[in-house]
């Protein structure tokens, strides 16, 4: 596994949007808390771009200024504005050469999970599944995520802890870290970006979705393998579930729970990641420890 360098001040990060569109207004409190992290900011053509439509830009648009960005031997990391939709129209598109020959810490979740994924399966490199620009707004600059995304740039060990729940299996295990957002692991499978998770820690979380859709993601996953053969599962948010007139049945933890029922390694519920104010940045690829007990535990190694 190759770790980019860790972050020291004067160093540079850039701020793209390869997916949906972000007003510059939106991620000023961003631009500005980096700034007082000690860190130069570059903000790329796409952040408060003159598009008109969901996107902030055309596709080529869009992975000219993600390239540049990877190209630039300036930029110590690349933070995606926002997510929504849009990376997987230009991720076989995107020349990972200068990447590749010098890393640098990509850092974004949702929609950013296709970048994730990519760079994990393809260059075998750590990434960063963390808050974006707009985490940082209304007091969000001194929240637990964004504050964990700090802490995560310079190279601090990290543990994070969140309470019981009566689904979680007892257990131990050290593997790398992987997974993201549940809809978009699902749309890679059998993709380029397909990610191998056998022997892995595996983390889940999503948005606005119906239970019977999460239901069937967890299903796809499941029949495609990805869930046979994890060292450990986690289970974080599911922000804003919905279900239809006539009730799906089970809650997303009720879903979870059977899907894997049959599998014997160690699973945690409601672990700080989603879409929610509970976002902690999580090193993608890296070696962690999950330890479920009475509290459980998840650390860098």
């Amino acid at each position: 596994m190759i770790i980019p360098p860790f972050l020291q001040p004067g160093d540079t990060i850039a701020i793209v949007c390869p997916a949906g569109f972000m007003a510059l207004e939106k991620a000023q409190t961003c631009i500005d808390t980096l700034q007082q992290w000690g860190y130069k900011v570059r903000i790329g053509a796409t952040l408060g771009s003159d598009s008109a439509n969901y996107f902030s830009g055309t596709d080529a648009g869009r992975l000219a200024d993600l390239q540049h960005a990877l190209d630039d031997p300036s930029v110590n990391a690349i933070l995606c504005g926002r997510g929504g939709y849009g990376l997987s129209r230009i991720i076989d598109t995107i020349d990972f050469t200068a990447f590749r020959q010098t890393p640098k810490w990509l850092i974004g979740y949702s929609d950013i999970t296709v970048l994730h994924a990519h760079v994990f399966h393809q260059y075998d490199t750590a990434t960063l599944h963390s808050p974006m620009a707009g985490a940082f707004n209304d007091g969000g600059a001194v929240s637990e995520g964004v504050l964990s995304l700090r802490r995560s740039l310079t190279g601090e060990p990290a543990a994070y802890t969140c309470p019981t729940h009566g689904f979680n299996r007892h257990g131990k295990a050290t593997a790398p870290l992987v997974g993201g957002n549940l809809s978009i692991l699902a749309h890679l499978v059998g993709s380029p970006s397909d990610i191998d998770t056998r022997g892995k820690l595996l983390f889940l979380e999503d948005v606005g979705e119906y239970l019977y859709n999460l239901d069937r993601m967890l299903r796809q996953l499941k029949r495609s393998g990805k869930l046979a053969h994890l060292a450990g599962l986690l289970a974080g948010g599911f922000t804003d579930c919905k279900d239809t007139a006539r009730p799906f049945g089970a809650t997303i933890e009720e879903i979870i729970r059977d899907v894997v029922s049959e599998y014997d390694y160690p699973v945690c519920f409601g672990f700080p990641v989603s879409h929610g104010v509970d976002n902690v940045a999580l090193k993608m690829g890296v070696t962690h420890t999950l330890i479920v007990s009475d509290e459980p535990t998840l650390l860098v190694e």
